[in-house]
């Protein structure tokens, strides 16, 4: 597995749901994950792409969510990528090889939109922090399933970081200052 790049990669927020996300442990933490990789993949140009289950009855992502989307794929399938998550993906960024990918509930729609993301070639980083169950023991189980699938585990700093890759990139100070302002999962 290679570092991520930010010019080979596209972030994916999988259905952070106005209906959905009062359910999942730990919302708000999970929520404020998200939004930071949002904000660093758009201060560096990766494109930021949503999902929405079934929206008719979930509703549409949450607002921190839905106004960082370059655009939103709206699925009945768990594996967005039946849905045209993959068509989306090279549309936004051709000749992308990775994706950086988090959402809820880790167990059923993340999970099997990451499975499907790594049957279709891309390299997977899952951003641990930012992905949320009803039920801690689903995360868990569903974290540890992608790690055996061949997903890579990430924390929200080392996709920050990994993607700007050194101290003289252009958006290092901005990114820098949003690193400053985060506040960790567990706090």
């Amino acid at each position: 597995m290679n570092a991520m790049h930010a010019d080979r990669g596209a972030l994916v927020l999988v259905d952070y749901q106005q209906r959905l996300m009062p359910a999942i442990d730990r919302a708000d933490a999970v929520l404020a994950e998200a939004v930071f990789v949002a904000d660093v993949a758009r201060r560096l140009g990766v494109p930021v792409l949503g999902t929405a289950q079934n929206p008719q009855r979930l509703g549409d992502n949450v607002d921190a969510v839905h106004t960082r989307c370059d655009t939103v794929v709206a699925k009945t399938h768990f594996d967005a990528c039946r849905d045209g998550l993959v068509d989306a993906l090279r549309a936004a960024r051709p000749g992308a090889t990775q994706v950086v990918v988090a959402g809820c509930e880790a167990h059923v729609c993340l999970l099997q939109t990451a499975l499907g993301l790594r049957r279709h070639g891309f390299e997977t980083f899952v951003v641990a922090d930012a992905c949320g169950s009803r039920f801690a023991a689903d995360r868990a189980l569903a974290l540890q399933r992608l790690s055996h699938a061949g997903a890579v585990l990430v924390a929200p700093e080392m996709v920050a970081f990994e993607w700007l890759d050194h101290c003289h990139h252009a958006q290092f100070r901005p990114v820098l200052d949003r690193i400053k302002r985060r506040t960790p999962a567990g706090g």
